[in-house]
């Protein structure tokens, strides 16, 4: 198994900003989009099992807080249909940084998310 190939980490790191902006944009479809049908999100308040779940969690949200930044961004791929991606995150004012951790897998539509798990610390 190769780790880390170029080309690999070029098509998450695009996948992976495409989710980003969509999170920031706050559209919903294309969030929701990025994941596999049977995904599981673990938030800091919540909890969702399928696109179904996290579809109506995420029509109920506020936007996000303006200015989002990440920060220590990694994308480890194993072979060429595996990746995990973890970041820090945080928004302007808030010296604490949140912490983001997604499993991306190559799927027959394209990368899609099949776990992911946001944490905040107090």
């Amino acid at each position: 198994m190769q780790l880390n190939r170029p080309d690999v980490v070029a098509e998450v790191t695009a996948a992976f900003a495409d989710y980003e902006d969509a999170l920031v944009a706050g559209d919903v479809d294309r969030i929701v989009g990025c994941f596999a049908p049977e995904a599981v999100r673990f938030g800091i308040a919540d909890h969702q099992v399928g696109v179904e779940e996290q579809t109506a969690w995420r029509r109920a949200q506020p936007p996000l807080p303006p200015g989002r930044w990440l920060k220590d961004t990694t994308i480890a791929t194993y072979g060429t249909d595996v990746a995990v991606v973890t970041t820090l995150f945080g928004y302007p004012g808030s010296e604490v940084a949140g912490r983001q951790s997604q499993t991306w897998v190559r799927l027959p539509p394209g990368w899609r998310i099949v776990t992911a798990h946001v944490s905040h610390p107090e």
